[in-house]
């Protein structure tokens, strides 16, 4: 059926056209002596103006054209025969504010429907999508009041700071169904497909903990009104799950040529990370992130094709959880725990034995990474304890020195480098650690900020995606679903999205 009547082109534009006039009117006076400054300041402030009026008079066009159906039937299955003409509802563009007029099919005790808000695709609220995503891309760079601000300052159209933060909430709706439905591209069969998890701390405001930090943050006893003691912990956060999935072409190395100090090797860098995913979530926890970075591996390789492998800080619950999620899958995995870690351990262990800042302890270092490099923690392990049963390590020491042999001890199944360097993989965990600084701590512990649930998780998604180099393809993909959620329920007739 025809949806508009045939108008002339002529009969609309009219106010707009008017404008325009008036503006190259003022433009064209022979004594104007303004200058280049004066004339960018004044074309900026008509621009916003002639594109409101055009918007207004295509909406007012359309109205003028809009045909009247027989009748429209609800996905209530009641039909509305009753038309009336004139109907409207404002939308807050980024242009500034129009008014939509189209006609509304009646019937007496159910809700008017509007099928030319389906073809506008119009949103419940006031605000349009172009406004919505506008908000978006500003509130993940800084605070919504700086993103109010932005907004403004761009368009001259005023959305409060509370609008800019609904409005980046509402964009962020569909990013979970756009990864789940979306195909990757193939890699080679013989790239790595690596797999990074970790985990920050965001400030919350006290009724978006998690119910055991909010218990315990109401049953702390700090001894100073104004500052947290040494051991206090103020309680105020909740932690953000980030994982992160890589493609890298594997680049074999030797121990020394990681740690290159006291040998004659060159330093060769390791895999280089293609094509990085990342998703973050403080709603979810660790086990439903970890099973979303399982999704994004097996899109990349459904048939379990290529050499995939874990890096981990060494949390025991991520390790554990990434076993469950490949046993279930049946997908081998092998879980290597970030070496910088290790390297922590082994200078913590080094000051035991040395002078703070002595020549003869990196050297120390060096060598014992170079042995567990090549797979051999456990004699690390016997010569650290040789060495500190020598040199009578007084208390302290002592204690410092077996939280390093207790943690290569117990995460030796996770500390062969010897295989990771042979096979190419990555040894370091720099991808899930960018990350989190990227994701987290630009944007979400800017000073003052004190997260509401919803928010921080529209924000670490869109975060996300835009990091992905995703959001316009999501954008499409938004509208699409926008429209389908919105207008698709409301009539039996499908009144299509225009291309």
């Amino acid at each position: 059926m025809e949806t508009y009547a045939s108008v002339p082109a002529h009969d609309g534009f009219v106010s707009s056209r008017e404008y325009f006039e008036a503006v190259v009117q003022d433009l064209s006076d022979p004594e104007d002596g303004r200058t280049h400054t004066e004339v960018e300041d004044l074309l900026t402030a008509h621009s916003q103006e002639l594109m409101r009026r055009l918007f207004q008079d295509h909406l007012d066009l359309r109205a003028a054209r809009e045909v009247r159906r027989e009748e429209v039937t609800g996905t209530d299955g009641v039909r509305r025969a009753s038309v009336e003409e004139g109907h409207e509802r404002s939308l807050f563009t980024v242009f500034g504010q129009v008014r939509v007029r189209r006609q509304a099919y009646r019937v007496k005790g159910a809700r008017n429907a509007y099928p030319a808000d389906g073809e506008l695709n119009l949103p419940v609220e006031l605000h349009s999508l172009g406004l919505r995503r506008l908000a978006a891309v500003e509130a993940v760079r800084g605070s919504f009041a700086d993103a109010s601000a932005a907004i403004e300052r761009a368009r001259g159209v005023g959305v409060a700071t509370r609008q800019v933060e609904q409005l980046a909430r509402t964009a962020a709706a569909d990013i979970a169904l756009f990864y789940s439905t979306r195909r990757t591209s193939p890699a080679g069969t013989d790239d790595l497909l690596i797999l990074q998890m970790d985990g920050k701390g965001v400030v919350m405001r006290p009724e978006a903990l998690r119910e055991d930090t909010a218990k315990k943050a109401a049953d702390a006893k700090p001894k100073l009104a104004t500052r947290t003691s040494r051991g206090e912990k103020r309680n105020r956060k909740r932690m953000a799950e980030v994982g992160a999935v890589y493609d890298a072409a594997p680049v074999s190395r030797t121990p020394e040529q990681v740690i290159t100090l006291g040998t004659d090797s060159e330093h060769v860098k390791g895999p280089k990370a293609q094509g990085k995913w990342l998703t973050a979530s403080v709603t979810e926890d660790a086990a439903a992130v970890i099973s979303e970075v399982f999704d994004e591996a097996e899109r990349r390789d459904p048939g379990h094709q290529r050499p995939w492998a874990a890096v981990v800080d060494g949390n025991n619950h991520q390790i554990e959880r990434i076993q469950a999620e490949a046993t279930a899958r049946q997908i081998t995995v092998p879980i290597v725990i970030d070496f910088i870690h290790v390297l922590e351990y082994l200078w913590a262990s080094a000051w035991c034995f040395f002078a703070e800042g002595a020549k003869a302890a990196e050297e120390w270092v060096a060598a014992h990474a170079r042995r567990i490099l090549a797979g051999r923690s456990d004699l690390v392990v016997a010569a650290l304890r040789r060495k500190a049963t020598c040199r009578g390590l007084v208390a302290d020491k002592r204690a410092r020195l077996e939280k390093t042999i207790t943690y290569l001890v117990n995460k030796r199944p996770y500390l062969r480098y010897d295989q990771a360097l042979e096979q190419g993989w990555p040894i370091a965990s720099g991808v899930i650690e960018g990350a989190c600084r990227y994701l987290i701590k630009d944007r979400m512990e800017i000073t003052g900020a004190r997260w509401g649930l919803a928010g921080a998780e529209a924000v670490l998604q869109l975060r996300a995606v835009i990091s992905n180099g995703d959001f316009d393809e999501y954008w499409a993909f938004h509208k699409r679903q926008h429209h389908q959620r919105v207008h698709g329920p409301r009539y039996q007739e499908a009144y299509a999205l225009a291309a």
